[in-house]
């Protein structure tokens, strides 16, 4: 049985989507295959049937399109280059990045929630925690105004 918000957002197929879309961004980081192939093994993959896949597919090409600016916009918040940072962590970073600057309809704590649990999932055994700090610091920036209303309310 789904469980659809008013507003017809499948919160559970988003999170399989936002998990589809790290292993797929992971994969094209490892492999350089070009997106549009990535993006066509993903859709004959059985779990795609249960998750959101036009959000999938936005995070996947979002990435792709903008995966300069998400970087140099990260730069700032991480300690070492993003070559650097372990290839689950990045594809998440990049992934929450994007939503955070290009999804304004998604609220940054979800955002943020999502990446954690991606990460404790996909991830290193604290590369959850660096995921949050960073992430705390590029959504009280970015989104200064939605982070300050929740602060105080």
């Amino acid at each position: 049985m789904k469980h659809r918000r008013p507003d017809g957002i499948d919160p559970a197929a988003r999170s399989r989507a936002r998990r589809r879309a790290l292993q797929a961004i992971y994969a094209w980081q490892i492999s350089r295959t070009p997106i549009a192939r990535v993006l066509e093994q993903f859709a004959h993959e059985q779990d795609m049937e249960v998750a959101d896949v036009e959000y999938f597919e936005d995070l996947v090409r979002g990435v792709e399109r903008h995966m300069d600016a998400l970087d140099q916009a990260l730069a700032k918040y991480i300690d070492r280059g993003i070559d650097q940072v372990d290839p689950v962590e990045r594809g998440v970073l990049r992934i929450a990045a994007y939503e955070l600057l290009h999804r304004p309809d998604v609220p940054y704590r979800v955002v943020i929630n999502e990446a954690i649990e991606t990460t404790k999932r996909f991830g290193a055994d604290h590369g959850h925690s660096y995921v949050n700090g960073v992430l705390d610091k590029a959504a009280a920036d970015w989104r200064a105004a939605e982070v300050q209303a929740a602060r105080r309310g």
